[in-house]
């Protein structure tokens, strides 16, 4: 029998705002009010008071945030940033192209997430960082790795890219380092019409010196013409900016979607073969993705695929095994390698109904058993 369960519904999401946002959106547009003005200076200030911290600066994109922070840290050559190998290439990218090294760890086996344990193995006199992933929408231990980092010296940045509106012992991912990076392309939890992204930080200083790095150098209220550093162009546009407001109104309510249908898999998945990556007391996941880990995971895919269920692998490769990042791995990471050959993530969003949820249990419960389908 085949259904068809999508991995995300973009759509169903821009359906909800659209009606709201229309008359700014086409206001915009017939004016060229492109780059800039009040939409993007509102949103900045909402997503601030959201993250709980001072000062937001809306970039281009969410690699441009981990770099920019980077740079406006004076991280560069000679230096090393820690960096957790399962992640998304853009975390240790930027780090290099910050002219910086990674230094690559391995991850917790429950929550595939850095730990302070695994952080202070890494740290060595060169370090000048740690890259703490939120990943999945899941929640690092920032209190233990804030403790080891305060000893050391070093700075916590949160590479918050999957984590919007994500929390731990009640304080929202972002908040809790030097600075807090954050994607908003589109499959994101809070996700623009294009790409998109912001720094989060409570440090005013920080906060100006990355804003003037994706102004071309240009510090505040300096002339157009006149620039301080030698900065690149990543800011948020003033379309995008407008549907980024609309659509943090309704972040919690997305949100606690998402958290009850992951307890949904939690409860239909529990006692099959399935591992589903663990969340630490405390910690409210934002379930950017539903990870799952099976063997034969491949072949379980395409078993789902037959019957229309469509599922992601985030990431079949880890970063430290990338061809351009090989040469910054000094050992075996073996539990992300693990979770490379073993991870997938499953459907999941807002507008996913029990019926599909349904669906998608089924079929891999079947898949994973090798029992037939039912009719």
């Amino acid at each position: 029998m085949r259904t068809d369960v999508p991995f995300t519904d973009l759509p169903a999401m821009t359906r909800e705002i659209w009606p709201g946002i229309a008359p700014e959106f086409t206001e915009a547009l017939l004016t060229g009010q492109y780059i800039g003005g009040a939409p993007v200076a509102e949103f900045e200030r909402r997503w601030a008071r959201y993250c709980g911290v001072r000062h937001a600066v809306g970039v281009a994109n969410g690699t441009d945030a981990l770099e920019l922070t980077l740079l406006a840290l004076g991280i560069g050559a000679g230096d090393e940033v820690v960096v957790p190998a399962n992640t998304f290439i853009a975390t240790a990218a930027a780090v290099v192209r910050a002219g910086a090294t990674p230094v690559f760890t391995d991850v917790d086996p429950d929550t595939l997430l850095l730990t302070p344990e695994l952080l202070a193995a890494a740290i060595t006199a060169r370090t000048r960082a740690v890259m703490v992933v939120h990943l999945y929408g899941n929640v690092a231990d920032l209190e233990g790795i804030g403790c080891v980092a305060r000893a050391a010296g070093i700075h916590v940045v949160e590479d918050a890219a999957q984590a919007h509106g994500a929390e731990r012992n009640g304080r929202r991912a972002g908040s809790a380092g030097i600075a807090g990076c954050f994607s908003f392309y589109p499959g994101k939890n809070l996700g623009a019409f294009g790409d998109g992204g912001a720094v989060v930080t409570d440090d005013p200083e920080l906060a100006e010196r990355v804003r003037a790095l994706a102004n071309h150098g240009r510090s505040n209220g300096s002339a157009h013409y006149e620039h301080e550093f030698v900065g690149t162009n990543s800011r948020l546009d003033t379309l995008q900016a407008i549907a980024l407001t609309a659509k943090l109104a309704r972040l919690d309510e997305w949100t606690d979607a998402r958290i009850a249908l992951a307890d949904g898999y939690r409860k239909r998945l529990a006692g099959t073969p399935v591992r589903l990556t663990g969340v630490e007391d405390g910690v409210r996941h934002a379930y950017h993705l539903m990870v799952a880990r099976v063997d034969r995971r491949d072949e379980v895919r395409d078993l789902l695929h037959r019957r229309g269920i469509r599922t992601g692998v985030h990431y079949p490769v880890p970063c430290h095994r990338q061809p351009p990042l090989r040469r910054y791995a000094s050992a075996p990471l073996p539990v992300c390698e693990e979770a490379a050959r073993t991870q997938f993530s499953l459907p999941l969003y807002p507008h996913l109904t029990e019926e599909q949820l349904d669906l998608v249990c089924e079929a891999l419960d079947e898949a994973v058993s090798g029992r037939a389908p039912r009719e």
